[in-house]
C-alpha cells in the first residue's frame, strides 16, 4: 500500500493541478507517498472558527470565503473537507427542521442574504474541486456556551425536557428514547437531501468531565433502564444506540454514504484495563464520555474512525507513537485515519515538541510506515492555511502528488468497467490531448463512472498504476472526456493510459495504450 520515498529532485515541473492552467518551474522535494490516503481538513463553523470569518457576512461574501479554503486546501494536497453544518441543535442547510446557525447569519432562524443554500453551495464546489464532502455533525450539543441568540421555536425550548445543562450547555439527554430518534433523523434528512460523501461525528456524547458539574439524568435513568443496574453502562449503551442507529438508517437511506467518527485519543487507559493503551489520558472515552469508541469499530458500525490523537511524540502521558500503535490493534479492519492537533503547532510553544517543524510531517511520514493506516484529518483549517512553523508547506511536499481514496469493500467492491478508445494528438505550443470514451456497459452493480485517472509514462517504462507520480489528472465525469498534458518534455516519447473510478473510487482495469512519438 504504501511506497518508499523516492530520490529527492531538484528542478522540476509542477504537478498538473487543472488541466488549463500555467505550470510554472519550482524546487521541491518529492516524496512518493502511498497511491491511496484519505487527506480531510476540519472546517468549523461553531463560534466561527473557519467559516465563515464572522457572523452575518453577505451570501456572496460566505461563498467567496468557502471558494478560497477550498482552493488553498487543495493546493495542499488535501482530498476531503469535513464541513461543520450542525453545531449546535442548527443548520447551514435548508433542507431539514432544525433552524439557520446564527453563526451563518448573525441570528438563529435568519436565512442567508440573498438567500441560498450553503450545503448545495458546498457541496457542489467541493465536487468541482475533486475533493469529497464530509457533513460534520455535533450531536450532542442543544445550546453551546457562545450562542447569543435562541428563538423561541428552538428544541430546547419546545422540548426542555430533552435537555440536560452541564457545564454552560444545554446537551440533548441521550437516555430518552425519543431523543436518539431525533438525533437520526436529522442525519438521515441530511442524506437524503444532499449529495454528500459521508457523515461526521466528532469527540462529544456524554460531555468531558468537568469540576463541581453532576450530570443530572438519575431519573431518565429509572425511566429508562432497559435492564440496566449501572447507570455508567445504561450511559454506554445510550450511546451505542445513537451509533447503530445512525449506521444502520444512513445503510438503508443511501448505502453509498460513509459513517465516521473522531474520537478522543484514549479509550481506556492499560492501568484501568488490560486491553487499553498504555498512556494516561485524563478523560478516556469509555471512561468519561460514556463512549465505547472501540465497539464501534469492532460491530462495523463505522466505515472508518479518526481518534483524535493532539499529541506529540514527545509528550510522556499520551505518546503519539504509543497511541498509534494501539489504534492500529483496534481499528478492526475499518479504517483508520489519524486525527492531528495542527492547532498546537506554534513557534516558541511550552508544550512538549509542539515548537517543532517537524512534529506534524514526523506524524504522517510515522503513519505510512503502518498499513493499517489509511489517512489523516487536521485541525482546523484555519490553523493549516496561517502556515504555523511551514505546517502547510510540508504537507505539499508529501501530499504532493494526489492519492484516491481508500476503497471500502464492505460499502462497494465492483470497479467500473474500462474506458476506451483513448486518443492522443499533439497541440502546437499547449501540449498533447488526450481523449477517451466512457466504458460501453455499466458494472454488475449499475454505478455511474464518478471520474477518470489519466495516467502518463515514458515509452520504455513498466505501466505501474499503483505509482501516485504517474497520475497526471482526476478528471472528474462531467461530460467532456479529455485533458492536455502541458508538463511533458519535448525530447522524450510517452505513453497514456486511462482508467475509471466509481464513487468509492474503485479503480477500472486501464484502458488501451496510446503512444505518443
Amino acid at each position: 500500500m504504501h511506497f518508499k520515498k523516492a530520490a529527492f529532485c531538484l528542478i522540476i515541473y509542477a504537478f498538473l493541478s487543472g488541466c488549463n492552467k500555467k505550470v510554472t518551474q519550482q524546487i521541491v522535494s518529492k516524496p512518493t507517498g502511498p497511491k491511496r490516503e484519505f487527506r480531510g481538513v476540519w472546517i468549523a463553523t461553531v463560534d466561527n472558527i473557519d467559516w465563515p470569518s464572522r457572523k452575518g457576512l453577505s451570501s456572496e461574501s460566505q461563498q467567496q470565503e468557502f471558494r478560497t479554503i477550498l482552493d488553498k486546501q487543495k493546493s495542499y494536497g488535501m482530498n476531503a473537507v469535513l464541513v461543520q453544518v450542525r453545531a449546535a441543535a442548527d443548520a447551514f442547510y435548508a433542507r431539514g427542521k432544525e433552524p439557520w446557525s446564527e453563526w451563518l447569519s448573525g441570528e438563529q432562524g435568519k436565512a442567508p442574504e440573498p438567500y441560498y443554500d450553503p450545503m448545495v453551495f458546498m457541496i457542489q464546489e467541493t465536487h468541482q474541486r475533486g475533493l469529497e464532502f464530509h457533513a460534520w455533525l455535533n450531536m450532542n450539543r442543544g445550546v453551546h456556551k457562545a450562542s447569543k441568540s435562541i428563538m423561541d421555536e428552538h428544541i430546547t425550548k419546545t422540548k426542555p425536557e430533552w435537555f440536560l445543562t452541564y457545564g454552560g450547555y444545554k446537551l440533548f439527554n441521550l437516555g430518552i428514547p425519543e431523543v436518539r430518534d431525533y438525533i437520526t433523523d436529522v442525519v438521515v434528512t441530511i442524506v437524503r437531501n444532499y449529495d454528500v460523501d459521508g457523515i461526521h461525528f466528532d469527540d462529544y456524547f456524554y460531555p468531558y468531565t468537568e469540576p463541581n458539574q453532576k450530570l443530572r439524568d438519575e431519573d431518565t435513568f429509572r425511566k429508562y433502564s432497559n435492564g440496566f443496574k449501572n447507570i455508567e453502562d445504561w450511559r454506554r449503551y445510550n450511546v451505542d444506540m445513537v451509533v447503530k442507529n445512525v449506521s444502520e438508517a444512513i445503510k438503508r437511506e443511501k448505502p453509498k454514504v460513509k459513517f465516521g467518527i473522531s474520537p478522543s485519543a484514549v479509550w481506556r487507559n492499560a492501568s484501568t484495563d488490560p486491553i487499553g493503551s498504555a498512556t494516561q489520558g485524563g478523560q478516556p472515552s469509555y471512561d468519561n464520555l460514556y463512549a465505547d469508541t472501540r465497539k464501534w469499530a469492532k460491530e462495523g458500525w463505522l466505515d472508518y474512525i479518526t481518534p483524535q490523537i493532539y499529541f506529540s511524540f514527545e509528550f510522556d502521558k499520551v505518546p503519539y507513537k504509543t497511541m498509534t500503535d494501539w489504534w492500529t490493534k483496534n481499528s478492526f479492519g475499518r479504517h483508520l485515519y489519524i486525527g492531528h492537533g495542527v492547532y498546537r503547532v506554534k513557534a516558541g510553544s511550552k508544550e512538549i515538541g509542539w515548537d517543532k517543524a517537524n512534529q506534524i510531517p514526523r506524524q504522517i511520514r510515522y503513519n505510512r510506515t503502518k498499513p493499517q493506516i489509511s489517512g489523516s484529518m487536521y485541525f482546523s483549517s484555519k490553523q493549516v492555511i496561517n502556515n504555523e512553523l511551514s505546517v502547510n508547506d510540508s504537507l505539499k511536499k508529501l501530499y504532493y502528488y494526489p492519492a484516491l481514496m481508500p476503497t471500502m469493500p464492505w460499502k462497494d467492491k465492483i470497479p467500473p468497467n474500462a474506458p476506451q478508445n483513448v486518443k492522443i494528438r499533439k497541440i502546437a505550443d499547449l501540449g498533447v490531448a488526450i481523449t477517451w470514451e466512457a466504458p460501453a456497459t455499466p458494472p454488475k452493480d449499475g454505478d455511474e463512472v464518478n471520474a477518470f485517472v489519466v495516467y502518463r509514462f515514458e515509452e520504455n517504462e513498466q505501466i505501474n498504476l499503483e505509482n501516485p507520480a504517474r497520475i497526471l489528472q482526476i478528471v472528474r465525469n462531467e461530460g467532456i472526456l479529455s485533458c492536455t498534458d502541458k508538463t511533458l518534455n519535448q525530447e522524450k516519447n510517452y505513453v497514456y493510459v486511462v482508467t475509471a473510478l466509481d464513487r468509492l473510487q474503485n479503480e477500472s482495469a486501464m484502458s488501451n495504450v496510446a503512444k505518443l512519438k
